[in-house]
C-alpha cells in the first residue's frame, strides 16, 4: 500500500465494562480483569451476567456535558468520540471531516420505557421515541462535538457494524474524499437485546468461555469507542501521533443464516484472506489475531476452522478474544476491539484469553491464555455479524 494516501489512527477514545477511558481500559487487559457480573442499571426479569458500564446515565451525562435525557446509547458515544478527539480540540478548523458511527439499538432504552403505556393506553411521551432509529445517534453524537457540519453516517450491520465505519473511513481518507474521519460505535444494553438474545438461547448464565469445548454461550456487553484517521498531510500539519495504519480491511457476507456462521466459515474466510492480501502480506506475517470469539457453539467452531484455513502453511499467531474482558458489545464491537488491537501495537503485547479450561476438540490451535510479551507489527481483528456480514481489519504498525 502507498502510505502516502493511507489512513493512520491518531486518536483512541473507548469506555466498556472494564474502564470508561483509553487508560482504565488498558489497566484491566495489562492486568486481566474482566468487567462483567451481575446488572446493576439495567432492570431485568433476567438474572443473566452482563458486561455493563459502571455509570448511570446522569454521570455519563455529567462527564459528556450534555442532557441525561439522551439514549444511552448517544451518552456512551459522545463520551468515547470526545476522548479520541480530545488531542485535536479547537485545531480541526478547515479540514474535510467525517463521522461514521455505528449501533444496533439506537434510542431502545427510552423507546422501553413507552411499551406498559400501549396496554395501559396511557399517554406517550414522544420524547422518549424521538431518538428510536440508529441514525439519530450519530446526529447527538457530531451535535454534542460540535460537528454540525461535518458529513456523517451511519452503519447497522449487526456485530460488524463498527469495524464496517473503520473500513470506510480509510476508504474515505485513502481516496482523498476526507482529511479527517472520526470512526467507530457504540451500543448499550436494553430488555429489547438481552430478551432477543435470550430468544435465541445463546447467552451464558455464567461467565463466557469463548473456544472453550464446553461453552455455552455469550454475554452481552455495552460500551463505545472511537479511532481518529487521518491521511499523512493533515497528520503532520496537526503533529499527530501515528498510532497505527490501517493497512488491509474486507467485508463478506456467506448469507449462510439469519443469526449463524456457516459450519466451515465460508464469510469468515473470505474477510480474512482479503483484509491480509490487502495489507499486501501472507498470514504467516499477522502477528496476533483478536478474534470475534463470542463463546458461542456455531460462532467459535466457524471461526476456529477458518482460521486453520487461513493460515494453513503458516504458524498460527497468538489469538484471544477480548469478549472475555467486555461482553459482546454488538455494533460497538469491532471499534472497541479495534482499540484493544492498536493498544496491543503500542504496548507490544498479545492480549490474554480468559476462563479457557478445555480448548475446542478437533481445532490444532488455542488462544493463548496470559498475556504474550512479543513484536507485534500487524494485527488482524476479526468482526463477524449476523446474516453472514463478516469484517477483517489488518492493523499496522508504523516504522
Amino acid at each position: 500500500m502507498n502510505n502516502k494516501s493511507a489512513a493512520y489512527i491518531t486518536g483512541l477514545g473507548i469506555i466498556s465494562a472494564i474502564g470508561n477511558n483509553v487508560t482504565e481500559n488498558l489497566n484491566a487487559l495489562n492486568t486481566m480483569q474482566a468487567g462483567i457480573g451481575p446488572a446493576d442499571l439495567l432492570k431485568s426479569t433476567h438474572l443473566l451476567p452482563v458486561g455493563e458500564v459502571k455509570l448511570s446515565n446522569r454521570q455519563l451525562a455529567d462527564k459528556s456535558g450534555v442532557l441525561s435525557s439522551l439514549p444511552r446509547t448517544a451518552l456512551l458515544s459522545i463520551l468515547a468520540a470526545r476522548e479520541a478527539l480530545s488531542a485535536f480540540e479547537g485545531r480541526t478548523n478547515g479540514y474535510r471531516i467525517g463521522l461514521l458511527s455505528a449501533n444496533t439499538v439506537g434510542g431502545m432504552d427510552l423507546t422501553e420505557q413507552e411499551y406498559p403505556k400501549i396496554k395501559s393506553r396511557e399517554k406517550i411521551d414522544p420524547r422518549n421515541i424521538a431518538y428510536h432509529e440508529s441514525g439519530s445517534i450519530t446526529e447527538l453524537t457530531a451535535e454534542a462535538l460540535g460537528l454540525e457540519d461535518c458529513w456523517t453516517t451511519t452503519i447497522s450491520t449487526a456485530c460488524s457494524s463498527s469495524a464496517n465505519t473503520i473500513m470506510m473511513g480509510a476508504k474515505l481518507i485513502e481516496q482523498g474524499k476526507m482529511d479527517i474521519v472520526i470512526a467507530g460505535g457504540a451500543d448499550s444494553l436494553s430488555k429489547f437485546t438481552l430478551n432477543g438474545f435470550n430468544s435465541l438461547m445463546i447467552l451464558d448464565k455464567e461467565l463466557c468461555q469463548p473456544f472453550d469445548e464446553h461453552r455455552r454461550g455469550l454475554n452481552l456487553g455495552e460500551g463505545a469507542a472511537y479511532v481518529v484517521l487521518m491521511n499523512e498531510q493533515t497528520a503532520k500539519s496537526l503533529k499527530a501521533e501515528k498510532l497505527a495504519l490501517i493497512s488491509g480491511y474486507a467485508n463478506a457476507n456467506d448469507a449462510h443464516h439469519q443469526t449463524a456462521s456457516s459450519p466451515e466459515g465460508t464469510g469468515n474466510q473470505l474477510a480474512m484472506k482479503n483484509a491480509i492480501a490487502q495489507a499486501g502480506i501472507h498470514p504467516g506475517k499477522i502477528d496476533y489475531i483478536n478474534l470475534h470469539g463470542t463463546g458461542t457453539a456455531n460462532n467459535d467452531s466457524s471461526e476456529g476452522i477458518a482460521i486453520e484455513k487461513i493460515f494453513e502453511g503458516h504458524n498460527i499467531p497468538e489469538a484471544s478474544s477480548t469478549k472475555c474482558y467486555t461482553g459482546h458489545t454488538l455494533g460497538a464491537a469491532g471499534a472497541i476491539e479495534a482499540v484493544f488491537s492498536v493498544l496491543a501495537i503500542r504496548e507490544q503485547k498479545a492480549w490474554a484469553h480468559l476462563r479457557l479450561e478445555t480448548p475446542i476438540e478437533g481445532l490444532s490451535w488455542q488462544p493463548n491464555q496470559s498475556i504474550v510479551a512479543k513484536p507485534l507489527r500487524h494485527v488482524l481483528s476479526n468482526s463477524f455479524g449476523f446474516g453472514g456480514n463478516c469484517s477483517a481489519l489488518v492493523l499496522s504498525a508504523v516504522l
